[in-house]
């Protein structure tokens, strides 16, 4: 081996003045600005916490339409059950025990904001009532609901069901356009 400052190959190591000099050219790449790119993600986290907890309310109402939209054929059911139980056995216990159920029922849908629709002797509304049939009469206007098949629902305001009835045709209206 040789001495002397010599490398593996016999020629001597750059010392510091052999280094180049760096050259006036491009400017070396500008480092990520990480501050900067931390302040857009707090700010966009916080846009979507917001955003969440203004759509957080929309989702428990919809969540509860859906609940009680599933205990209302239950409701359906047991109601005309207990039609038929007050015709035949109206003191029985097995009566006095539908009537706890319904107040029950009464009770969740209060609690929950539902109520049933009064369609009865009403005008026809699309939004809330479908027509399942028509009655022809001339002592009613027409339009009118006359029987309700099944009772509709409100929760809050809006139309949770809608109610099947049945509405008034005039008979002297119709055939007067037959003519």
């Amino acid at each position: 081996m040789t001495s002397g400052g010599a490398g593996d190959n016999g020629v001597p190591a750059p010392g510091p003045e052999a280094m180049p000099e760096p050259k006036a050219g491009p400017a070396p790449a500008a480092e990520p600005d990480y501050f900067n790119q931390l302040l857009t993600l707090k700010a966009e986290f916080e846009n979507y916490r917001k955003r969440v907890d203004r759509e957080r309310p929309e989702y428990y109402k919809r969540g509860k339409a859906e609940l009680l939209l599933k205990l209302l054929p239950i409701h359906d059911l047991l109601r005309r059950a207990h039609e038929q139980i007050q015709v035949s056995h109206a003191k029985s216990e097995l009566a006095k025990g539908m009537e706890g159920i319904f107040r029950e029922f009464e009770k969740i849908f209060k609690a929950e904001g539902a109520s049933p629709m009064d369609a009865l002797g009403k005008p026809y509304d699309a939004r809330a009532h479908e027509v399942i049939g028509i009655v022809e009469k001339d002592d009613a206007d027409e339009g009118t609901v006359v029987e309700v098949l099944e009772n509709g629902f409100i929760l809050n305001g809006d139309v949770l069901r809608t109610a099947k009835v049945r509405v008034v045709k005039q008979i002297a209206k119709r055939e007067e356009k037959l003519k």
